[in-house]
């Protein structure tokens, strides 16, 4: 959601009524990936024209999902947070200790993902938005806390056998109508993991919250600009300190739903998810200036992100740097897309 320059009588900032900036970019995103899964279904086979190829991309990222739409709200707020990834293998390892060395409870290790969640949370937030430190800076220390503190938890990986877990695990929410028939002739019903149930709920609260809330529309003006926010009796400092909050909560949200689909501790969990979060970001047209950006548009840009791996992975290009420069390919054209989009900005205001 972007704002005008105008305000209401009550000095809120008035949304404009042509087609707004983060409106562009997410129909560019949505069209980007419904042709690259067109394409994939038309050229590359029967793989992608099963539903259960486009679940499984789901199930596979759900965790993806929450961890990007926290790194959009700090990214619209103008700020970034690298320390998701890390996190995330933290609060995995950390869950899979209590649940199987502890005689923890499922409960009880989803309210420990969501307190370490929590901590982080307050401790960088308060360090960027009142001590006013870089946020590269501080998450960059909170990276590498948390890579250090996975390790004393415990420093080798193994598979979880907690009863309950596993059971919660092996749940599946089956989706009517959307199975296909296998080599044997037998019906495979098509499903989804919990996770994924998780995932789409955050998405849909999420752009409710940003797009009708008080807070909502004051991480988008404390982005698009500090001083004018400031001057409309918007707490800049306390903005910015609860987008980071939620932004560490969300990672303790998504951190669990990650632990729950891999069903092991590790300290390798993880890695390299704060990239991919930043890359979904960019790619679901959330700008690295601040100001712009939707839920939405990140939530497909998560879906064009996996799509384009796989289609890679379909092609026989099984070597990491393919996969590395198609993504690297796709951060270009999506940051040259977003540069003509403030240069079109930047005219239409003068």
């Amino acid at each position: 959601m972007a704002f005008s320059k105008t305000t209401t009588k009550e000095g809120r900032l008035a949304p404009r009524h042509s087609m707004s900036d983060t409106n562009i970019l997410l129909c560019i995103t949505i069209l980007v990936f419904l042709v690259m899964y067109a394409a994939a279904m038309i050229f590359l086979g029967s793989g992608f024209l099963k539903p259960q190829t486009f679940f499984n991309i789901l199930n596979e990222n759900a965790a993806l999902i929450i961890l990007s739409c926290g790194m959009s709200i700090v990214m619209i707020t103008g700020g970034i947070d690298i320390s998701v990834g890390t996190m995330t293998a933290l609060i995995s390892m950390s869950c899979a200790v209590h649940l199987d060395y502890q005689g923890g409870s499922v409960a009880s290790a989803a309210g420990l993902a969501l307190l370490i969640g929590v901590l982080f949370g307050l401790v960088q937030g308060y360090i960027i938005a009142y001590l006013e430190i870089q946020p590269f800076i501080v998450t960059l220390a909170g990276m590498f806390f948390a890579k250090g503190m996975t390790t004393i938890v415990n420093s080798t990986q193994f598979n979880v056998e907690h009863e309950g877990f596993q059971a919660l695990k092996a749940t599946r929410i089956y989706v009517p109508g959307m199975g296909s028939v296998n080599k044997l002739g037998k019906y495979v019903p098509a499903y989804v993991e919990i996770g994924v149930i998780v995932a789409v709920l955050v998405v849909i609260l999420l752009f409710v919250f940003l797009r009708w809330s008080k807070l909502g529309r004051a991480f988008y003006a404390v982005g698009g600009n500090r001083q004018s926010a400031n001057m409309l009796g918007i707490n800049v400092r306390r903005t910015r300190f609860l987008a980071h909050f939620l932004c560490s909560v969300l990672a303790g949200i998504g951190g669990f739903v990650y632990f729950l689909h891999v069903g092991s501790g590790s300290p390798s969990h993880a890695s390299g998810a704060e990239m991919n979060a930043i890359a979904s970001s960019i790619i679901g047209g959330t700008m690295l200036t601040g100001g712009v950006g939707n839920i939405v548009g990140t939530f497909f840009g998560v879906l064009s992100l996996s799509t384009i791996k796989n289609i890679v992975s379909s092609l026989g290009l099984d070597e990491a740097w393919w996969t590395n420069i198609t993504v690297a390919a796709m951060i270009c054209l999506f940051l040259l897309i977003q540069s003509v989009v403030l240069i079109r900005k930047n005219k239409s205001s003068k």
